[in-house]
């Protein structure tokens, strides 16, 4: 396949569809939703204090369900492939995601695929659902969503966290097939899941293109011994990158606290890996260990007097949108088909904001002309 670009679709309020016809245009793979309950900014920084995007929106948590967004947009646009990005398998019972799968892509006329992944602390815990074996739930719950979808009546199914009992799911597909599934994997576990199952994959976190390159290899690895063709799996990214005008731009993007708050996402393990030791310590998990909620003011201050521009800028790709695309033509390179060139730097405070989308398209256009004929 060709390499095209994924466009994103924000779930938060204020919800903005009025962009949906660009979208529809003929230019994306794909529009990308997320589903949240939280996002990972802590409370104790979203304020005026720390930035002006606090007086746009009382709270970074304003989340709509993300596969009721899907929903709309499937009835608002006519040609592009809407995907979950990602719905995660703790929340929902896997029954309910195999009829509300096939519910959305009715209603987008067989283009919706189901994106799925294992789930995250702050989605979770704090609402009493059991994280505990969040891999081995997924795997089961992807066996009760292809068993609902595969079969012709009731059936019967035992397992370590479902049940099914004379369950039916009469709704025929759209035409004949089912959704497309595509799972986000970076763990050696969910790898190997995608391999075997997955159509479309994306990496929870690619460090680098070797690293990129790595994770892509193990999922077609899996596919291969499962008897399936690993090149009919689309390999996909959300490439969270910084783009700035010029140097003096990024440097002050770079310092803005919530920008140097993705440090939070990033585990104390890789950090180190580019020689830095992580300021929430050396048992940091990134995103794992994220609770936005209880990451306290002075603890978050801590935190922000530790990190350094520098630790931020060697696991994020940054410069002009000529320079990250550059970048992102090394993922490419490494096997990347869809990419999602998502620009941090619009964390950066409202005036970043506005310009972040013009900064987006450019980097978009100037990915696809250095890929050409890529495919």
């Amino acid at each position: 396949m060709h390499v095209q670009p994924a466009a994103f679709l924000r779930t938060t309020l204020p919800l903005d569809l009025s962009r949906l016809d660009d979208l529809d245009g003929g230019r994306y793979h794909s529009i990308w939703l997320p589903d949240h309950m939280v996002s990972f900014w802590p409370d104790s920084i979203w304020t005026p204090e720390f930035t002006d995007l606090a007086t746009a929106s009382p709270s970074p948590h304003r989340h709509l369900d993300g596969l009721a967004v899907a929903a709309a947009a499937a009835v608002l646009t006519e040609r592009v492939p809407l995907v979950s990005a990602v719905v995660d398998t703790v929340r929902r019972h896997p029954a309910l995601l195999a009829q509300t799968a096939l519910t959305i892509d009715h209603l987008a006329k067989g283009r919706f695929i189901l994106g799925l992944g294992s789930g995250e602390s702050e989605n979770t815990l704090p609402y009493g659902f059991d994280f505990a074996r969040p891999v081995s739930r997924f795997e089961e719950a992807l066996t009760v969503i292809r068993l609902l979808w595969g079969s012709d009546g009731p059936v019967d199914f035992d397992g370590q966290f479902y049940t099914l009992r004379h369950a039916r799911l009469d709704t025929e597909p759209y035409q004949g097939r089912h959704p497309q599934i595509w799972i986000g994997a970076s763990g050696p576990r969910m790898l190997d899941i995608a391999g075997r199952h997955a159509d479309g994959w994306w990496p929870a976190g690619a460090w680098t293109p070797e690293h990129y390159a790595e994770m892509l290899s193990a999922v077609r690895t899996s596919a291969e011994r499962a008897g399936r063709d690993p090149m009919a799996i689309t390999p996909g990214f959300m490439q969270v990158c910084l783009i700035g005008a010029d140097d003096a731009a990024l440097a002050e993007i770079a310092q803005a606290p919530l920008v140097t708050a993705f440090l939070l996402q990033v585990s104390a393990k890789t950090l180190r890996g580019f020689g830095f030791e992580h300021p929430m310590g050396e048992n940091w998990r990134g995103f794992q260990d994220i609770d936005p909620a209880v990451l306290t003011r002075e603890r978050i201050l801590a935190f922000l007097a530790d990190a350094q521009p520098e630790m931020l800028l060697a696991v994020v790709p940054h410069g002009t949108p000529s320079e990250v695309a550059k970048i992102i033509k090394a993922y490419v390179d490494a096997g990347l088909r869809v990419p999602k060139i998502l620009d941090y730097g619009a964390m950066a405070g409202l005036a970043y904001a506005e310009s972040s989308a013009a900064n987006v398209r450019a980097a978009e256009d100037e990915l696809l002309r250095l890929c050409g004929d890529v495919s």
